[in-house]
């Protein structure tokens, strides 16, 4: 990634310090740091000082996708990110950034859409989706300049099959994009499985489970997304417009199945997304068991309907 160092003058304690504007020329005694996406001549399609430093600082946190990035008209930079630089089964975050080739300076007014994975089966000779975040937006006040959104893999990179992921982007008035990279989709480890599926009729849903790596003993707030089976079924899945609830019963199973007392069934947002409380009193291996209702309160997946009273349908975290 090409990395074109400016400056911006800042008071002298670094990380509380105000910023001035990108076109300052004010001198207040303060040292010269380099901050990479911005110059201190002025441009209208950058972020203001402070919003460059948060992306620059948010993009530590997270690691590049070379073969997810590319270059628009020979003027614009598009950079994808995820949290580890790869991708696994279930739920997976993409970041965008897009910069000036010129100045490497941020740019705010871009749009990402069109995220297109597909599969193929070698052995069935067949092409399929999985379920996609739709357009990436802005998700943080901080981070204008950055855009998010996701895709869950239902299956992992084999020799049965391999995976491509494309999508197209505007940047100032410029399109481009990318239209099928290969992609490699990592196995989750054992005790961790973040996507399931169900059915209801002829129609086939799967429940996407959000991060819960990043949970910790005692109550966590649990998100979920809801997508439904495109046909064909190489269209994205997209979000499930039918409206359920999403029950949860969290067990231990390498502890006699012992629960959790305190947790909140998940349900639907204005987002889309589906959001509840988990409470995991210990770290370890948990199944949290999952009862779907339709909107009338029906069951029409998991619930009690094995032999042993838990449900078929859940998810698995360790933490």
């Amino acid at each position: 990634m090409r990395i074109i160092k400016n400056y911006i003058w800042v008071l002298a304690v670094l990380f509380g310090t105000v910023f001035t504007s990108c076109n300052s020329n004010d001198d207040f005694g303060s040292q010269v740091i380099e901050i990479p996406g911005i110059t201190i001549d002025g441009d209208i399609d950058c972020c203001s000082a402070e919003e460059a430093l948060q992306v620059y600082k948010f993009l530590q946190t997270v690691k590049i996708i070379p073969e997810l990035s590319t270059t628009i008209d020979g003027k614009y930079d598009v950079f994808a990110y995820s949290r580890n630089g790869s991708f696994h089964t279930g739920y997976n975050e993409i970041f965008f950034v897009a910069t000036k080739k010129k100045n490497g300076n941020y740019i705010k007014n871009f749009d990402v859409t069109s995220l297109t994975p597909l599969m193929l089966m070698v052995k069935m000779n067949m092409k399929h989706s999985t379920p996609v975040g739709g357009s990436a937006e802005s998700f943080n006040d901080n981070y204008l300049a950055v855009k998010r959104t996701w895709v869950s893999f239902v299956m992992n990179t084999s020799e049965a099959g391999s995976w491509t992921l494309g999508y197209n982007v505007s940047v100032l008035g410029s399109n481009g994009g990318i239209e099928a990279a290969d992609i490699v989709v990592d196995a989750l480890p054992e005790g961790q499985q973040w996507l399931k599926s169900f059915k209801v009729g002829d129609n086939t849903y799967y429940l996407s489970l959000v991060n819960p790596t990043d949970w910790q003993t005692g109550k966590n707030s649990i998100k979920a997304y809801v997508s439904k089976k495109n046909t064909p079924a190489t269209t994205p899945y997209g979000l499930a417009q039918e409206q359920f609830t999403i029950e949860i019963d969290p067990r231990m199973p390498d502890m006699g199945n012992h629960t959790s007392p305190d947790n909140v069934a998940l349900t639907k947002q204005a987002n889309g997304s589906y959001q509840g409380t988990v409470n995991l009193t210990m770290t370890g291996r948990w199944r949290i068991h999952l009862a779907v209702k339709d909107e009338k309160g029906n069951v029409v997946a998991g619930g009690d309907d094995l032999s042993d009273g838990f449900s078929s349908l859940f998810w698995e975290v360790t933490i």
